[in-house]
């Protein structure tokens, strides 16, 4: 009969991430983990398996919660659509700004490092950017039913747009971008969506 566990689950869950997430994936070692959870690798190995069974662990969680939080932010009543859409945009501005370590966004990190050879990697962040693509095209569908953007601009595309300006934000803001640079696309993007003939 195996022994129930004695530690935290999300808690070393939550230490390996900021593991993988400050050092890569490449520059993280079984040991580096057993060191931030204070737990042998045996125990590691045994609750999570591998390395990368332990990141791809990681990394799903890390993008259910990043879909979550912009579920949170994006869903609602038709009438506060563009609010939403605009305190979105710039929360993720805010966001990067405000990331001095530049440590930058844990789901662009790991599908640049592990994406093209780690099959699993790459579908789950497929996965996560549709999701968010959804969440998007869902909120500005909403803004065009409130009579705040065009109804006559696809909402998919502009949706897609938005999100490659956010991915964007956050990639500037790890090269080290300023806060006035980010906040001035954010104020750009929104600027650029398509409002409703007079």
């Amino acid at each position: 009969m195996a022994r129930p566990r004695k530690f935290d689950e999300q808690q070393v869950l939550a230490k390996a991430r900021e593991q993988f997430w400050a050092a890569g994936y490449a520059g993280t070692r079984m040991d580096d983990i057993a060191a931030a959870t204070g737990l042998g690798k045996g125990s590691l190995y045994g609750a999570f398996g591998g390395k990368q069974d332990l990141f791809h662990r990681v990394f799903d969680d890390y993008c259910n919660a990043v879909v979550d939080a912009t579920a949170q932010q994006l869903r609602g009543d038709d009438e506060d659509a563009y609010t939403r859409l605009s305190a979105h945009i710039h929360a993720v501005a805010a966001a990067a700004a405000a990331d001095t370590v530049q440590r930058g966004c844990l789901l662009a990190k790991g599908t640049a490092e592990l994406a093209e050879h780690d099959k699993t990697v790459a579908h789950r962040a497929h996965t996560a950017i549709q999701a968010l693509h959804a969440l998007l095209k869902d909120d500005i569908a909403a803004c065009q039913r409130n009579g705040d953007l065009d109804a006559n601009a696809d909402p998919g595309r502009l949706a897609a747009l938005v999100l490659a300006v956010l991915r964007g934000i956050e990639a500037l803001a790890k090269a080290g971008a300023d806060e006035e640079m980010l906040t001035d696309i954010a104020r750009a993007a929104l600027a650029v969506l398509p409002r409703p003939a007079n």
